[in-house]
């Protein structure tokens, strides 16, 4: 091809799962299934948060924020990815990839900052308490949250300009079931050095930043702990983020895994596989996590049902039974 403008790929392929028709079938239930269940959870606790004032609290309004951005965050690849399961046209447009590249990008780097600030508020909470209510005033939290947003969609914004001025050769296709970072710039036929640099710098600023004030946040916090006289006060202490942490867990686990090893051990395939963990799996557990974990979550889920149904007391009673309350 010419150079210029003339080199430019108008779409590309996406493989996704090549496999029989009946498996592609099972496939688009099982994702289909999980992406109605990831949305239906957040929506659930988004609701719970608003529409109870014991959860007005600048824990819940970040886990109020987090739940919307993992409701968006599948939204974003699991819909493309189900369409291509039901269908032999498995193509996405360039300016549609760039799309889904960016929104996915921003939300991962928005969420890697917002578990930062949520340790944080944990760090106030336990290390601080008496001036708990001051420091995260609801005029800071605010501007957490907010800050947490943009900066993830300014670093997206970056990343996604250089990828997008890269000139793409052909092949189109991208053995993946999203518009990934990695797959993308190996399809690029012109120097990439510029976009893989502002790309692994970028990665290395919204990962590492975010994962060290985790770290020394918990470092802090589980020091404080400890210093806790009586055991039931430290369990307690702990308890209020233990499900915050599991989530960090997850989420840094996976995604330094897929952006952090090097290239010579990469897999396509591996790579998909990962990916399913923390674009679908992770969505869909990290409510489950916060609920289970949670008791004023779980109080609230189990007052919230019962009115719905005063009348049932077949229904209560099994409610009681798979949601205790802090009475049970």
């Amino acid at each position: 091809m010419a150079q210029g403008n003339d080199t430019h790929i108008h779409e590309f392929i996406l493989v996704g799962f090549p496999t029989t028709p009946e498996l592609q079938v099972l496939l688009f239930v099982l994702f289909l299934a999980v992406y109605l269940l990831t949305v239906a959870e957040n929506i659930v606790i988004i609701t719970l948060i608003i529409t109870n004032h014991q959860l007005h609290k600048p824990m819940y309004f970040f886990l109020g924020h987090l739940a919307f951005l993992e409701a968006c965050y599948i939204s974003v690849t699991v819909p493309k990815l189900l369409l291509n399961l039901v269908v032999k046209d498995k193509n996405i447009s360039f300016t549609g990839c760039m799309a889904q590249l960016y929104f996915f990008i921003a939300l991962v780097c928005t969420e890697c900052v917002l578990l930062a600030v949520m340790a944080y508020d944990r760090y106030v909470a336990i290390c601080t308490p008496l001036h708990y209510a001051l420091a995260m005033s609801r005029r800071f939290c605010v501007q957490l949250a907010t800050g947490s947003w943009l900066l993830g969609f300014l670093t997206a914004v970056l990343k996604v300009f250089f990828i997008s001025q890269l000139s793409f050769c052909g092949p189109s296709i991208i053995n993946h079931f999203y518009c990934d970072i990695s797959p993308l710039l190996n399809l690029s036929c012109t120097k990439r050095r510029v976009a893989e640099m502002v790309d692994f710098i970028s990665a290395l600023f919204i990962l590492l930043i975010p994962l060290s004030v985790i770290i020394i946040t918990y470092i802090y916090i589980i020091s404080t702990i400890l210093l806790i006289p009586k055991a039931q006060n430290r369990k307690k202490a702990f308890s209020t983020c233990a499900s915050h942490l599991a989530v960090v867990i997850i989420f840094f686990s996976a995604t330094l895994f897929m952006y952090a090893r090097p290239r010579s051990v990469n897999s396509r395939d591996l790579n998909k596989l990962v990916s399913i963990i923390y674009t679908i799996v992770t969505p869909m557990l990290n409510p489950f996590i916060y609920c289970l974990r949670n008791r004023e979550v779980k109080d609230t889920l189990l007052k919230s049902t019962l009115h719905l149904y005063p009348t049932d007391h077949i229904l209560q009673d099994q409610l009681r039974q798979w949601i205790p309350t802090t009475e049970g």
